[in-house]
């Protein structure tokens, strides 16, 4: 099939038209947002996210995306997720995890995110989500490493750090007060000390100028 000119033009100035929005919007390629690394609690359910942003929006009849595993040690992926136009996101390799994986996003969020259930030992491993959105060129991928572990590091809690420093602030305080105080106690003598040696300097002053008055009397 071949374009006249008319054609030609048209197709020319819309795909001129395009580019320009694009380059507007500050659009540059396709980008996937994964997290990369999860611990999974061993025997309960978790939620691996993976959302993407693209150029274009989301064409159902051309979009095509998968979920696949790899073993840490071991270079071969495996599909166990993928999408179907007319079906939608569908599981595969159910010898690998059965019915224990199910969609948890939404393709019109651009959401591609799973969940597995009873999360085993040999779950652990390394998860891909693979997207492609045409006419968007460059296929985006998102890496994640699953840790399967047998209890979940307690969560960090703030109330004794703030006790700490609560006590380590009001130390430093009472020890900046102690000094002040200090000092002014000691400027305070200081200025005694130099008022007492004034006086006993007038004192001895006018003690030497009587003196001095009875001496010069005939």
């Amino acid at each position: 099939m071949f374009l006249d000119a008319q054609q030609t033009r048209t197709a020319g100035g819309e795909l001129l038209s395009t580019a320009l929005l694009l380059l507007l919007s500050g659009c540059s390629s396709m980008d996937v947002t994964i997290p990369s690394n999860i611990n999974a609690l061993n025997g309960t359910t978790v939620k691996i996210p993976c959302t993407f942003t693209s150029c274009y929006k989301m064409d159902a009849v051309n979009f095509a995306m998968n979920w696949t595993y790899q073993e840490t040690h071991n270079d071969t992926e495996e599909i166990f997720m993928t999408y179907y136009k007319k079906k939608g996101m569908v599981p595969q390799r159910p010898e690998r995890f059965g019915d224990r994986v199910t969609f948890a996003g939404n393709l019109d969020k651009n959401d591609l995110s799973i969940t597995l259930s009873d999360v085993q030992p040999e779950d652990e491993g390394i998860y891909h989500c693979y997207v492609r959105n045409p006419p968007d060129r460059i296929t985006g991928h998102g890496v994640i490493k699953l840790n399967v572990v047998t209890e979940l590091p307690p969560p960090r809690d703030s109330t004794i750090a703030v006790a700490i420093g609560a006590s380590v602030g009001g130390a430093l305080a009472l020890l900046i007060l102690s000094m002040v105080v200090v000092k002014c106690l000691r400027r305070h003598r200081k200025q005694e000390l130099i008022s007492e040696e004034k006086m006993e300097e007038e004192g001895k002053l006018e003690t030497e100028g009587v003196t001095e008055e009875g001496t010069k009397q005939p």
